[in-house]
């Protein structure tokens, strides 16, 4: 079994940044990929980050690309998502999540574990 759970979402003015938490507990962390999803009202949970076990293979949606960064520590059982230059339009829960092993990294269904999210609203 393992918990996820997310923290520093919040309120920001557009072009501010933030930086989100996921802690993760229960079994050993530091063998499985991670990943960041968002969703807005009204529509579809949606990629957002990923990244390896290791750390090497970091990937983004074209969304984010340039704006936000995905990082681990395995000792501390975190991986973190910093978002800068942040828009009204990143509005949304953002959910930290473990990626099933050799699965896909980009979709929701290969993902087994979630976190409860924390939200994110950017006012313009």
């Amino acid at each position: 079994q393992v918990q996820l759970v997310e923290s520093g979402g919040g309120l920001v003015q557009a072009g501010g940044s933030l930086r989100l938490s996921c802690v993760a507990s229960g079994r050993t962390f530091s063998s499985d990929a991670m990943g960041w999803f968002r969703q807005a009202p009204g529509k579809e949970r949606e990629f957002v980050a990923a990244i390896s076990w290791s750390g090497i293979i970091k990937l983004y949606a074209d969304s984010v690309k340039g704006r936000f960064t995905i990082s681990r520590d395995n000792a501390k059982n975190t991986v973190t998502l910093q978002m800068n230059s942040l828009k009204p339009e990143d509005t949304a829960v953002y959910y930290c999540a473990r990626r099933m092993g050799g699965r896909s990294y980009y979709t929701e269904v290969d993902y087994d574990y979630w976190g409860q999210g924390t939200q994110v609203t950017v006012s313009s």
